[in-house]
């Protein structure tokens, strides 16, 4: 016979100052714990949404990122010479051959350097990538030295707003506009004439090429094509797949570190909720005599409980989540350790960073009230009654 789930809840209600003491706790742990997820799936998040699935990016083998890539003018238009490329409206071939440059800028909050990323692009960048759109201003007007900004980078550097004027490669460049790239990583980025930064910052090629491809489905064999043509020593990655290569380092330390904090204070939870049950059974010695007098088995005992360790878990996990959510309202950057790059990006609340949340508050629940439900099954009818 199992014992009414009231009856457990009725007595969480009778020790309510304990209760929210232990539940508190708890939900301060999965607090952590569900913002730590959610920092790594913003990121995530914010990396993969920056590629389209039909565009692919073409960089030097062996380059983790486009920094660190070279693609020459003669392997340039050999990708060109693609049949697979798709073309725009206007009857152009969408492709994309564009210079990446790191250069330092200061922030407008503490006006210390951060790295920020420059991008040349051209007109077919933009129609490949239609996520990015000007908010502010206009777009920069071919072979001038004018620039526009990502959002992130507008409102975060010092000289990169709409109208100010910015200093790198020995020239003087003017932000003409501010773009929204819908809270992907081009929002962390500036954009000029690709022919421009060329000559400005004195490079003979381009870091990656970028195109849209007639159907999505012949990647694997455009892939294959570009990566087995002696001409060129370049390897071709769906730009989903590139920019979520981009996110892996640092999602993974944020997730291991947060994850492994997370553990350390669920200790301190565990611990209150177990002091919490053992003086629940201390209290209520007479009470388990007279179940176990009304015919209640030890198994029941032990199921009563452990269910109130649980559902003590489960109100501090639903408050740890309530309060996480509300970081979503945030924005935050950091370097990204692939692109050492400024990246911005926000906080992310997913089903599955809800499950894992939940779970985890009713592992401590169970881990810090398993002992007292335990020893509170143990107990023997006549000596319950007898220390009544």
């Amino acid at each position: 016979m199992a014992i009414p789930i009231n009856y457990i809840a009725r007595n969480l209600v009778a020790r309510r100052l304990t209760t929210i003491l232990t539940a508190g706790g708890m939900a301060l742990v999965v607090y952590v714990f569900a913002t730590v997820l959610m920092l790594a799936a913003g990121l995530e998040q914010t990396l993969v949404s920056t590629g389209q699935d039909d565009n692919v990016v073409v960089i030097r083998r062996s380059a983790q990122t486009e920094v660190q890539s070279g693609v020459d003018r003669r392997q340039a238009s050999v990708i060109e010479s693609l049949p697979d490329i798709a073309t725009g409206a206007d009857g152009q071939r969408l492709i994309s051959k564009e210079p990446v440059v790191l250069i330092n800028l200061p922030k407008r909050s503490t006006g210390k350097s951060a790295n920020v990323v420059i991008r040349g692009v051209t007109p077919a960048g933009l129609t490949l990538r239609p996520q990015v759109q000007i908010v502010e201003g206009r777009m920069f007007h071919p072979g001038t030295s004018e620039v526009i900004a990502g959002h992130s980078i507008a409102s975060g550097f010092r000289g990169a707003g709409l109208g100010e004027t910015l200093r790198f490669a020995s020239r003087d460049w003017i932000v003409v506009g501010v773009f929204d790239a819908g809270r992907t990583g081009f929002d962390s980025e500036i954009w000029g004439d690709a022919e421009q930064m060329l000559q400005a910052f004195r490079r003979t090629g381009f870091s990656s090429v970028l195109f849209k491809l007639v159907d999505s489905d012949r990647f694997d064999s455009v892939k294959q094509t570009l990566e087995s043509d002696p001409r060129l020593t370049v390897e071709a990655k769906r730009e989903q797949r590139f920019y979520a290569d981009q996110s892996e380092a640092l999602a993974k330390f944020i997730t291991y570190l947060g994850t492994s904090i997370s553990v350390i204070f669920s200790i301190g939870a565990i611990i209150g909720a177990m002091i919490t049950m053992y003086a629940s059974v201390a209290s209520r010695v007479a009470e388990i005599g007279t179940l176990r007098a009304l015919g209640f088995s030890r198994n029941a005992i032990l199921v009563a409980f452990l269910g109130e360790s649980l559902l003590l878990g489960l109100l501090g996990g639903v408050a740890g989540l309530v309060a996480a959510s509300f970081m979503q309202a945030l924005s935050i950057s950091t370097t990204n350790f692939q692109t050492f790059a400024e990246v911005a990006f926000s906080f992310t609340l997913t089903p599955s960073i809800v499950v894992a949340s939940i779970a985890f508050a009713l592992a401590m629940g169970f881990a810090g009230g398993f002992l007292p439900a335990a020893r509170a099954a143990r107990m023997k009818i006549v000596d319950a009654l007898r220390a009544a």
